[in-house]
């Protein structure tokens, strides 16, 4: 280095170069007194560690920190974490160990730092040079794998149904027992109509296989009960599994899913009775049924949503068509709009003003029936309910009597329609004991019960109309059939003379089939070994052979607490029924009103819209 100056000035150039060379000496020993050390540590730690690094160092340490531009990850749990790295500059053995303990404590990863430049070069160098390589290999081992995927994807599909017959195969051959010759011997159930068929399966995978044996079938005799099978198809599988949710029928008994397919849509068209409504479920269902070849292409990509009303497609349609049907019986179309629809053509135009007609419904029950040309004669309505209901007072008290008697006719006729098919379950299988002693007190007591309460429904449709001074509550002459035993009848309840003692007669009769029902049969039994039949699946062991074994431990108070059960199941069970089968009520009163308050209060109010334009003056 050549300094140009004066000569003047000399003396003070010879100082300042001493200098220089006595700091960069100071320097050098500096650098060889203190320690260095680099830090690669957690971003959000930085304020944390920069504090207890001051505090621990009391000042002493230096400290200089960047952020590392490329997002890490962390090994154990592939998280993307944000790191700086640091490099902290300190004094003496004890600095040394607690800095160094502060980053164990903090979770920071040290490495050591070279004190000559060159050798920090060279190891930059190395490192750079590790990552090239480990880059290559890197990018060569994706290359090798995609190449080695493009070769096995065109295959997959063809090792997966391979995969899948074989643990088939070997899951159905764990059933086999191997016999003392080598062969296989296994035992199955099979419909009967099919049989010659899994005769003919056998031999062609035979052949296939090329085995020298040949499969031989045979139809063993057993004891043991035969499990259910029902033949399905595209409109009856998805009843069928409504019922088999509930229980599945015992071998050769009735199938209840055949009178499903009407009593269930028949049901929900009660609840959901809307012309409007049910023609837009129906439209959806047809839609479903009629591409259904084009969805099941693609049944795999679709949602689970979508799957769901998919496989109960029929299950839509059909209840769309009974809720049109029902709608048509309430008269009910989109907002609770009246139709006149069947044998009201031209009896508008004699009809009084809208005035007038609101003045007469206010001021009496109105009859379900329409105004006829003298103004004296009433023409009944053909189908259904009067429209003219929708303009009366008294509407929702009308419309809610109607449907809450309907809701419980509806029931007791259900309920009536599987007793008897019990019925002929009992007479299929030779059960004549369970005949009388189960079948026939159940029949009494439900109509004892909820036949006299339909029959007293009917009675007062036909006696009783809005013009009568009476109009007896029945919900309180059923209460008081039973709180009031033989009691008089009080006033304004009265419905037909003798009504005291033929209720009487009815609670009495109830009562007495409650004993019937449950300590008949067992004493039957007890009495008569003979009449005992071969019932009682819960109690048999599925046709052993020490089955005889087992009905002598079965005496007559396990009997009796089975015929218990099913007593008090019976009788609970007609009261809870009955009150469930009035949801067709409620459900059905809370649609007409939801869609009514969305006319009036949406339709009329927001829009601007109005009935009166839809009434003919």
């Amino acid at each position: 280095l050549v300094y140009i100056c004066p000569n003047s000035d000399f003396k003070k150039l010879i100082y300042i170069i001493q200098l220089e060379l006595k700091c960069k000496q100071q320097i050098q020993i500096f650098k060889k007194q203190w320690y260095q050390r680099r830090v690669r540590v957690n971003r959000t730690k930085i304020p944390v560690f920069e504090r207890v690094l001051w505090r621990a160092s009391r000042g002493k340490a230096l400290l200089r920190h960047m952020e590392i531009g490329e997002v890490l990850k962390d090994p154990a749990t592939e998280e993307e974490i944000p790191k700086s790295t640091f490099i902290v500059y300190f004094q003496g053995e004890q600095l040394k160990m607690r800095v160094k303990k502060i980053c164990e404590g903090l979770g920071a990863t040290t490495y050591p730092c070279k004190e000559d430049w060159e050798e920090r070069k060279q190891t930059e160098q190395e490192v750079e040079k590790r990552l090239t390589e480990l880059v290559s290999i890197l990018e060569e081992t994706k290359n090798h794998r995609f190449r080695m995927l493009n070769t096995v994807v065109s295959s997959i599909n063809a090792w997966i149904i391979q995969v899948r017959k074989v643990k088939a195969i070997y899951y159905t051959m764990n059933k086999f027992k191997k016999t003392e010759t080598g062969l296989l011997h296994a035992e199955g159930w099979c419909p009967k109509f099919q049989l010659n068929e899994v005769d003919r399966a056998l031999k062609r995978g035979a052949q296939a296989a090329g085995s020298g044996v040949a499969p031989v079938l045979n139809t063993i005799t057993t004891r043991k009960s035969p499990p259910t099978y029902h033949r399905t198809n595209k409109l009856t599988k998805g009843y069928q599994a409504i019922i088999d949710a509930y229980g599945v029928a015992s071998y050769q008994e009735i199938n209840p899913a055949i009178f499903t397919i009407i009593t269930f849509p028949f049901l929900f068209g009660i609840m959901f009775g809307d012309i409007g409504h049910g023609l837009v479920m129906f439209l959806a269902g047809l839609y479903l049924v009629l591409r259904e070849d084009f969805f099941l292409k693609r049944l795999k990509s679709y949602e689970e949503i979508f799957l769901m009303m998919f496989h109960g497609r029929y299950i839509i349609m059909m209840n769309g068509l009974f809720a049109i049907y029902a709608g048509f019986l309430y008269n009910d179309m989109f907002f609770a709009f009246s139709q006149h629809i069947l044998g009201l053509v031209g009896v508008q135009q004699t009809l009084p003003n809208i005035t007038t007609l609101r003045r007469m419904l206010c001021t009496c029950w109105i009859q379900p029936c329409i105004l006829g040309r003298t103004m004296n004669i009433l023409e009944p309505v053909l189908f259904g309910i009067d429209p003219f209901w929708n303009l009366a007072e008294n509407k929702l008290t009308f419309v809610n009597s109607y449907k809450m008697k309907l809701a419980v006719i509806l029931g007791l006729i259900q309920m009536t329609f599987g007793l008897i098919l019990s019925l002929y379950n009992y007479r299929f299988k030779g059960k004549y004991l369970d005949i009388y002693c189960t079948f026939v007190p159940q029949m009494i007591f439900l109509q004892c019960l909820i036949g006299y309460l339909v029959f007293m429904i009917f009675f007062k449709w036909f006696t009783v109309d809005a013009m009568s001074k009476e109009q007896p509550s029945l919900l309180i002459c059923l209460i008081n059939m039973f709180l009031d035993f033989g009691g008089e009848i009080a006033d304004g309840m009265n419905l037909y003379s003798m009504q005291r003692y033929v209720q009487a007669a009815l609670v009495v009769i109830a009562v007495i089939c409650v004993p019937w029902m449950f300590g008949a049969k067992p004493l039957l039994e007890h009495m008569y070994p003979r009449v005992r039949q071969m019932s009682y699946e819960q109690f048999s062991n599925d046709g052993d052979d020490e089955e005889g074994e087992d009905e002598e431990e079965h005496g007559v108070m396990d009997i009796m607490v089975h015929q218990g059960i099913e007593t008090i199941e019976f009788t609970l069970g007609c009261i809870s029924n009955t009150a469930s089968y009035l949801r067709l009520w409620a459900l059905s009163l809370a649609h007409a009103e939801l869609s009514e308050v969305l006319w009036n209060m949406v339709m009329q109010a927001g829009l601007g819209m109005s009935i009166n334009k839809y009434i003919h003056q």
